[in-house]
């Protein structure tokens, strides 16, 4: 993405590009592209903030969204926190995670993390964009960000004292006016019936709550794609179309 940029982008006004077409990673078939803006300047948090309010995504430090030619099928969903009750599987899920302490820290990569990180793209995600990923291109991941960022570390409680607890998952997230992101998370596969993916988005439901925001987003929800329609059991549930944030409803 980054090698198609001609100059350098100003620091006070955001200039768009858009990218060349790939091969879509969620619909066999279709081609992508994005429209994206680099997150520089002393004005880098209100961009991040506005952009993402008309449903952008952040990655490191650009703003990106789909432009794909004749396709919409990505929609930016955030859940509505004060609304939200979680049903029954969603409560068993809380009930198996109880033990489980959760700590927002800076954005700073460690081996922990990475080790976890490649655990959970080996399992879940072989053959992957990211499963070439290196410590060097972990630490810009976690690290490369001119925004409100933390990265929320999930332990078992500790076999004895002093000792942190076993890291079982993670949550990077951009703390927002209206909201918590959430950007990227990854689990321990050893602990897959625990639901860990659904008790980060339920922990970030909780979090919000407590915090007094009103949203937690999800990035891009594709219907058609199961890996990326899961964000639909999360309801009420807002998407971002031609109409702004609007109820969304699965088909």
């Amino acid at each position: 993405m980054l090698s198609i940029m001609t100059e350098q982008l100003g620091t006070r006004f955001p200039q768009f590009y858009l990218t060349q077409p790939t091969v879509c990673p969620y619909l066999p078939g279709r081609m992508e592209r994005k429209v994206f803006t680099k997150l520089t300047g002393p004005l880098a948090r209100q961009i991040h903030e506005s952009l993402a309010k008309v449903g952008f995504r952040r990655s490191q430090n650009i703003a990106y969204r789909p432009a794909c030619d004749g396709c919409s099928a990505c929609t930016s969903v955030r859940i509505l926190v004060d609304a939200f009750e979680p049903s029954r599987g969603f409560k068993r899920v809380l009930e198996a995670n109880a033990g489980v302490t959760a700590e927002a820290v800076d954005p700073i990569a460690s081996e922990e993390q990475f080790y976890l990180l490649k655990a959970y793209l080996d399992h879940r995600h072989k053959g992957g964009g990211m499963s070439g990923m290196g410590i060097l291109d972990f630490v810009a991941m976690i690290e490369d960000t001119t925004v409100d960022t933390q990265i929320v570390e999930y332990r078992l409680p500790p076999d004895r004292p002093r000792d942190k607890g076993r890291l079982i998952a993670c949550a990077l997230t951009d703390v927002m006016s209206d909201g918590l992101s959430m950007i990227y998370s990854f689990f321990d596969p050893e602990f897959d019936r625990r639901s860990l993916g659904s008790f980060m988005v339920l922990h970030h439901i909780e979090r919000a709550r407590a915090g007094g925001l009103p949203h937690v987003y999800l990035g891009y929800l594709v219907e058609e794609c199961r890996k990326m329609a899961y964000k639909a059991r999360y309801q009420p549930l807002e998407g971002h179309g031609p109409d702004g944030w609007t109820r969304f409803n699965p088909r």
